[in-house]
């Protein structure tokens, strides 16, 4: 049995390291690797061991023990796999997998290994150490992560304003259309958010625009939120989504626009994705999340209205 375990653990193991090697490179399959490492350490490996364990030393009154060490092994890693793969609710899953071992498995541990008058206080240090060890890894996981997902995400802002630029070397042809003057309201909004944003970051909307980054407060959620608030905009980006729904009135009743009105809630951010909770909102989505993902959002939403605006000319011309 212990032969077959020890195959087990470094078949885990292996599996496991592999998957972190391939994700760390963005190489194909690893996330399946991630995903098959992690099931069976957490659904074969573990329970076999804690099972051979419990036979071979344990007895009926320890028996929790075993039971505990499961459940918070299997919490851990599981928040732990969320976050890896970016997964919804892996900050939630963080956040309960941090103070779980302490508040679940440490005082069943300390009970059952008191009334054990063989049992060597080394080990209880070590198994302290041990969740010292986990709350500083997980710690270090969730800003690594974060920070290296709000850095690639730089890259999309600079393409959105790569275009944008190309936008803004395109001739406007003829009368403004009622549909183009709604659309530069709509612009106005955004910018205006932008430098208010960007503001209160010390930066100008033009040094955004050639160097995005350099945030005060990149990792932090909720900051634009409360500078919208600070405005007066309650619920906060409540002005934007009003100039969203005027425009996609407009042009849902403008003849020619019909199909783009339709289609405009999904570019925009208004409409839900396919399994996402409808109970969110748009300030839920789009602005209480990370700062330079706000900026990005706002970015993404200037450029694709410049396109339909330039589309808009080119249909009336």
């Amino acid at each position: 049995m212990k032969q077959k375990l020890y195959i087990l653990g470094l078949l885990t193991a292996m599996i496991m390291s592999t998957g972190l090697i391939f994700k760390v490179n963005h190489w194909p399959a690893a996330a399946i690797l991630m995903i098959s490492g992690t099931l069976i350490l957490v659904l074969l490996f573990l329970p076999a061991a804690l099972i051979n364990h419990y036979k071979a030393e344990g007895n009926s009154r320890n028996r929790l023990l075993y039971i505990v060490t499961w459940i918070t092994c299997f919490v851990v890693f599981t928040a732990m796999l969320y976050k890896i793969m970016h997964w919804p609710h892996a900050g939630t899953g963080l956040l309960i997998a941090l103070p779980f071992p302490y508040i679940v498995f440490l005082p069943v541990f300390l009970v059952v290994t008191s009334k054990n008058k063989n049992f060597n206080i080394y080990n209880t240090v070590f198994v302290l150490l041990l969740l010292a060890l986990n709350s500083v890894f997980s710690t270090l996981l969730a800003l690594n992560v974060s920070k290296e997902t709000i850095a690639d995400s730089y890259n999309i802002s600079k393409n959105y304003c790569q275009v944008d630029a190309a936008m803004a070397n395109l001739p406007v042809l003829g009368k403004e259309s009622a549909v183009n003057v709604k659309i530069d309201e709509v612009l106005k909004i955004v910018n205006d958010y932008q430098d208010l944003i960007l503001k209160n970051q010390g930066i100008t909307r033009e040094q955004w625009k050639k160097n995005q980054g350099n945030l005060l407060n990149a990792d932090s959620p909720n900051i634009a939120v409360s500078i919208l608030a600070d405005k007066g905009e309650i619920p906060a980006g409540a002005g934007l989504e009003k100039g969203f729904e005027e425009l996609i009135a407009l042009m849902g009743q403008t003849k020619g626009y019909e199909e783009t009105a339709k289609a405009l809630p999904s570019i925009l951010g208004l409409g839900y994705e396919k399994g996402e909770d409808p109970a969110r909102t748009f300030s839920f989505r789009n602005i209480i999340i990370p700062l330079p993902w706000v900026l990005i959002y706002f970015d993404g939403v200037e450029a694709n209205l410049k396109m339909i605006r330039a589309s808009v000319n080119t249909d009336v011309h």
